[in-house]
């Protein structure tokens, strides 16, 4: 989940990585906004360990395929289909958890030089969010961050730290052999003879979280993974709501079988 370079593979909604300057945006202002269009079609959102509490009493958690899993909060089970948002990327829920992933847009940190660890703050320039504005929030004053610069730096900063400790969940995970391939099937109310398969994720087998020996279980709980994965097993069977408000949506798969793609990599 940590962010990388800027590269032709850039991060979930980003288009145009560009490092902020003072010297080349010192008149550049970054502006609210009350929708989010590049979430419209969003289905899939990374998100960190510690926004898994909040994120369980609304979204299925689930955690991408390959060799390095993302925590992925479920905004719809089908590729472009966000049920939390209008066509607009309108929140449809007023007090839905919006995920740290969503609430940086469009600034995060990336390395911009390939043999350097150093991070710098960048924008999507295509985002419509930052510019020369009439109005908005300054991100320069006399040639040196802003408040509001800060306060994003200072929540850039805090997203890759808790990157972090995401990454580092996930490999005791797969080092525990907890990651199983998820499949659930779902039934169609409206009388559909064939049930609706989704796959293309992973998920924590509860049968080998049964299975592990009571040390094993007492450090997870020592060290803060257990909640982490109850929290995840919790939201599971939210997954069959998120079906309902897609077919109350319109917005119901087309045929049986269809399957979970895989998310775009964050």
């Amino acid at each position: 989940m940590a962010s990388a370079a800027p590269t032709n593979q850039l991060p979930l909604f980003y288009h145009q990585l560009e490092p902020l300057s003072s010297n080349q945006h010192a008149g550049f202002k970054t502006r609210a906004a009350d929708t989010a269009p590049f979430l419209a079609k969003a289905h899939a959102i990374p998100i960190t360990v510690d926004e898994f509490v909040a994120c369980q009493r609304f979204y299925p958690i689930v955690f991408s395929v390959g060799e390095n899993p993302v925590p992925l909060a479920l905004m719809g089970l089908n590729e472009g289909i966000n049920v939390f948002v209008d066509e607009s990327g309108k929140l449809l829920v007023d007090n839905a958890y919006v995920p740290a992933y969503v609430r940086r847009y469009p600034f995060m940190l990336a390395r911009l030089r390939q043999d350097s660890d150093e991070l710098s703050l960048c924008f999507d320039r295509e985002s419509g969010l930052v510019g020369e504005f009439d109005e908005g929030n300054a991100l320069f004053e006399d040639g040196k961050p802003s408040e509001t610069t800060n306060a994003i730096l200072k929540f850039c900063e805090d997203f890759e730290t808790s990157a972090q400790r995401t990454s580092a969940f996930v490999r005791d995970l797969k080092a525990a052999g907890l990651l199983i391939d998820g499949e659930v099937s779902i039934s169609s109310s409206t009388g559909q003879a064939t049930p609706y398969i989704y796959r293309g994720f992973q998920m924590v087998s509860e049968e080998k979280l049964r299975e592990l020996r009571g040390d094993e279980l007492r450090k997870m709980n020592q060290n803060g993974m257990l909640p982490l994965i109850i929290a995840h097993l919790f939201s599971m069977p939210l997954i069959r709501e998120i079906f309902g408000r897609q077919v109350e949506q319109g917005k119901g798969p087309k045929a049986p079988a269809e399957t979970t793609p895989a998310p775009a990599e964050a």
